[in-house]
């Protein structure tokens, strides 16, 4: 019990400040990259190569004015960050990021905290950010706080339940709501990762988490050209701090997420040498740069699409989500347990590459028609459908 106390104390130090100064430089990677798309440096000036821009951002802010609306509620408008800031780094906690570190005193899972119901906590937490965004903008008694944050509450439901119902789809092939087990179902090979299998419930999946996380093309709530800052116009200093904190956590979770749910979590591909015990600090290292790299390259996806695709038109945001989304989980659900009983229990079949091949054919299938029909503007009403009106 003391070996597990003291395990469970490092691994949430570590794991929280290694997040922690990971979103700072986040905010630094953004801007280069953002300056790099456009032919300009970016952040060059404040230590070598911009490296400390984060900490002179930080000190920035904590040193500016603390400000408080007169005609505001005041206990929601400083309880506001707070609950939008704490979910948003505790949901991190059930995700694992390396295989088990072996140890004399025993083994070490790479989790926070590996929960039987990993998954669903993950559900649960996750949805607890949005009252943060909303409390913020109905407390600054301010419209546009409050339009922001209508907004977000609004946003949040529509794409909350796709991204359920997509996650459902991994459950249906892992048979566990224990993430450790979504990671080991995908190691028999790279074709067993669920990125194959449930291509589809991947993209839906991907599009709901930018939605989630505010990000554009998703970013209604902010919305700069319309609502001035959106949910915290009015707030200042580390208040303000707090809520690009929880998005760029949120970012990062998401990330993780993708990862473990459809690219094998800290699964090396091509070898099986991590798989199975013994277990070395070798193949904890090599696990953790493998699951690094994987999150690495979803947050640069993130990055990525916020400089180079404009903005929906709030309309558009919800047709995507009520009109396209949700219908489509739903009855690419129903297929796949469909295909799933017919594989498995008429045919007999093992969940291996030749199970996989066969739900990604079907995936194409289903994707080719959805993907012509979606490009034509049949689906989402947009400047097209008016057009055409």
């Amino acid at each position: 019990m003391t070996f597990f106390l003291i395990a469970s104390i490092v691994k949430i130090v570590v794991v929280f400040s290694v997040l922690m100064v990971g979103v700072a430089f986040l905010t630094l990677a953004e801007r280069r990259i953002c300056a790099w798309m456009q032919g300009r440096l970016g952040p060059n000036r404040v230590g070598p190569e911009g490296l400390l821009q984060p900490a002179a951002d930080g000190l920035k802010n904590v040193l500016k004015e603390e400000t408080l609306p007169a005609q505001a509620d005041h206990l929601l408008f400083v309880l506001a960050p707070a609950i939008s800031f704490i979910p948003a780094l505790i949901t991190i906690a059930v995700v694992p990021f390396g295989s088990p570190l072996s140890t004399r005193w025993g083994e070490v899972p790479l989790v926070v905290a590996d929960l039987p119901v990993g998954f669903l906590y993950i559900l649960a937490i996750s949805s607890l950010g949005v009252y943060g965004i909303v409390l913020a903008g109905w407390s600054s008694n301010n419209k546009y706080s409050l339009l922001g944050g209508l907004r977000a509450s609004a946003q949040m439901i529509s794409y909350e339940i796709a991204m359920g119902l997509s996650t459902v789809a991994v459950l249906l092939l892992a048979g566990n709501v224990t993430l450790s087990a979504v990671v080991a179902r995908q190691q028999q090979s790279l074709l067993t990762w669920n990125v194959f299998p449930l291509a589809l419930a991947y993209f839906v999946f991907t599009v709901a988490a930018f939605a989630e996380t505010n990000r554009l093309p998703f970013d209604l709530p902010e919305a700069e050209a319309e609502l001035i800052a959106g949910y915290h116009t009015e707030y200042s200093s580390m208040k303000f701090s707090m809520f690009y904190i929880a998005e760029y956590s949120n970012m990062v979770t998401a990330s993780a997420l993708m990862a473990t749910l459809f690219f094998g979590g800290w699964d090396i591909p091509f070898t099986h040498w991590d798989d199975a015990p013994p277990w070395t600090i070798w193949k904890t290292l090599a696990t953790l740069v493998a699951f690094s790299l994987k999150v690495g390259a979803f947050l640069f996806l993130y990055i990525w699409v916020r400089w180079t695709l404009p903005r929906f038109r709030y309309d558009q945001l919800m047709a995507l989500g009520w009109k396209v989304l949700l219908p489509f989980a739903l009855g690419y659900l129903a297929l796949l347990a469909t295909a799933i009983w017919v594989l498995h229990d008429r045919l007999g079949w093992a969940y291996d590459g030749r199970f996989a091949l066969a739900l990604f054919g079907m995936n194409v299938l289903i994707g080719i028609p959805l993907v012509w029909v979606l490009d034509r503007g049949r689906l989402v009403s947009g400047s097209v459908a008016e057009e055409q009106a």
